[in-house]
């Protein structure tokens, strides 16, 4: 049985380049090409070594980005050193780090294709 029932995430884009490189700034990954025919998608790791759940960010376009009911959570370190990242990366800080007392902290931020993405940390 999986400890975590997330299991894999998508994140709706409309300019696939901008939100490639607002994740890979934001969050020091390296996003990886996806093959799925006619679709543009780049992965987030999902090699071996990684824990926890894979994604991606996809652009299809009937579907548009932004103004969505879904919140994908990151794990960080300390959120704040992502936050200090994100309008750089051409974003929004929605709420600053934040306490969310036992559970840790939280950012919630805006990407570029305006989709709300939180960012947790124990610190």
């Amino acid at each position: 049985m999986r400890a975590n029932p997330v299991c894999w995430f998508e994140i709706y884009v409309d300019d696939i380049a901008r939100a490639k490189a607002f994740y890979e700034t934001v969050l020091h990954v390296e996003l990886q090409p996806l093959p799925v025919d006619g679709i543009a998608m780049y992965a987030f790791d999902m090699s071996e070594q990684q824990v926890g759940a894979g994604g991606a960010l996809i652009h299809v376009p009937e579907v548009k980005a932004g103004n969505n009911s879904t919140v994908v959570y990151f794990a960080c370190e300390d959120c704040a050193v992502e936050e200090s990242r994100v309008v750089a990366a051409g974003g929004q800080v929605h709420r600053p780090k934040m306490s969310i007392g036992p559970y840790g902290f939280v950012t919630l931020v805006i990407d570029t294709e305006g989709n709300l993405i939180g960012l947790h940390s124990m610190q």
